[in-house]
């Protein structure tokens, strides 16, 4: 029976001693969280073989991970405001765990689907569970600066740990071990977290679940990213994404009428008069649509265009994920000392600059040397964005309901990357139909094309500054400085 304190709601834990475990286990929790978006990626060829996946149909083991999670995330916000933010962190571990177990041991393509859907919900509860845990447990300012800053940087070191250890375990075990180094992982947190993080306090007033808008929610989230991410792959013009974007817009607007409505509403409306709240969903949108995207096209060019393998892979990812990692150090002490409206400016500044310089790299007789400086500059620039846009969506939200508000944040994440990722590719594919061998190759990496896509992202970046400014314009002032209160 765990012997951990109770405390109040946004209460700091028991001593600093305490706090170092909690913020520890928080951030091996986004370790993992992190580790299980690119780890897949690698194995991929290797589970279309063994398993009867056909090419074009491999990409569901990605996509039905990215759709559920995407999803539920709303509602895995509010379950840990409602339910108790330490009881869903290790819920969602505990799914994590026997998902990937089951994701180890399958033998058909529908059950390693299934399996990977399960794992997107237990990401969906986990990610805004773990932030509100650390929006709570850290008073706002330089500490939870600080705090966000190291999550920060263990989620930019699963990106390469992922790509390197699905490498290595899918070259030297097969690909089950991919999902199957999960299970430890995820259940020793889980039960760490018993003993170390702070019992979740009972509510000091009665609210009610929002099944209708949970339900609406939910589904219209679902099928709006569903539609996103299969659109590329079954064409925008198929009956099955045209009837899941039609279905996804009824669902959304129910879900607003629903919330409008509703005297505990799921998402409470009144939360977009919190400017930093606002401006933080609107950065991590703009974020995931163009920065977001370059894991994706580096993959394409290093495995498709290069020839790189599994184990290549995650090697050249770990320049640009130590930068990233670096970038998030920065992040904290630029907007401790300079405020966030700087220092969101200024990392979306590099890494524009980065990845124009990264552009360079995209040919198909250039070397990972000649990308190297991009990679380098760009990952700084989106690290520091990294830190700083989640430090602008928890300032000013209130203690209870700060899972909602990372829900929220999480959500315009999500989507954000299925929308840039779905413009990118149409992009990045319209030189290729019709082609093979040398001159796929060099389609795939052919100039104008890859040009125009990194034009669109250096663009969004720049739309991104302009709305920044205004926004703290219009909020008249640095939103550290000023911030607005929920409550």
């Amino acid at each position: 029976m765990s012997t951990s304190p109770t405390l109040p709601t946004g209460a700091p834990a028991s001593g600093p001693q305490r706090l170092g475990w909690s913020l520890a286990l928080l951030a091996l929790a986004q370790l993992i969280f992190s580790l299980d978006l690119n780890i897949v990626f690698v194995a991929l060829p290797d589970i279309g073989a063994d398993l009867g996946f056909p090419g074009q149909t491999q990409q569901l083991v990605v996509s039905a991970y990215v759709v559920l999670a995407g999803g539920f995330l709303l509602l895995g916000g509010r379950a840990a405001d409602l339910f108790g933010r330490r009881r869903v962190f290790i819920l969602a571990l505990t799914i994590y765990a026997v998902s990937s177990l089951a994701g180890g041991l399958a033998e058909s393509p529908a059950v390693i689907i299934a399996a990977r859907a399960v794992q997107g919900i237990g990401g969906a509860l986990l990610l805004p569970s773990t932030l509100s845990l650390i929006n709570t447990l850290f008073e706002e300012g330089p500490k939870r600066n600080k705090a966000l800053a190291v999550w920060g940087g263990a989620g930019a070191s699963g990106l390469t740990v992922g790509a390197l250890l699905g490498g290595v375990l899918t070259e030297s075990f097969g690909w089950p071990a991919v999902f199957y180094v999960n299970v430890p992982l995820a259940g020793a947190v889980a039960l760490a977290a018993l003993a170390v993080i702070p019992r979740d306090a009972q509510p000091t007033e009665k609210r009610k679940f929002d099944l209708p808008g949970a339900l609406t929610a939910t589904g219209g989230s679902t099928l709006l990213v569903f539609s996103l991410v299969e659109g590329p792959e079954m064409g925008w013009t198929s009956a099955t994404v045209i009837a899941a974007f039609v279905a996804a817009v009824v669902l959304l607007v129910a879900f607003a009428g629903v919330e409008a409505r509703s005297k505990d509403p799921l998402m409470p409306f009144r939360l977009f008069r919190n400017r930093n709240l606002s401006v933080g969903m609107t950065v991590t949108f703009l974020y995931m649509a163009t920065f977001g995207t370059l894991p994706y096209f580096l993959t394409v060019l290093m495995q498709n265009v290069h020839g790189y393998s599994a184990l290549q892979t995650g090697l050249a990812f770990l320049v640009p994920s130590v930068a990233i990692a670096t970038g998030t150090q920065l992040g904290e002490r630029l907007t401790t000392r300079l405020g966030t409206r700087t220092t969101l400016i200024a990392g979306f500044v590099i890494g524009a600059v980065g990845t124009a310089i990264l552009a360079l790299g995209f040919d198909a007789d250039a070397t990972y040397l000649t990308a190297l400086p991009g990679l380098i500059i760009s990952g700084v620039g989106q690290g520091i964005v990294w830190t700083a846009m989640w430090i602008a969506s928890s300032t000013g939200v209130a203690p209870n309901e700060q899972g909602i508000a990372n829900g929220m944040a999480s959500t315009t994440l999500n989507i954000g990357n299925a929308i840039g990722l779905a413009i990118l590719t149409v992009i990045a594919d319209a030189g290729t139909g019709g082609k093979a061998g040398d001159a796929l190759r060099e389609a795939t990496a052919a100039a104008p094309r890859v040009g125009v896509t990194w034009v669109l992202q250096l663009l969004a970046g720049v739309l991104a500054v302009l709305l920044l400014v205004r926004w703290f314009l219009l909020a008249g002032g640095d939103i550290l400085m000023r911030p607005v209160r929920c409550h």
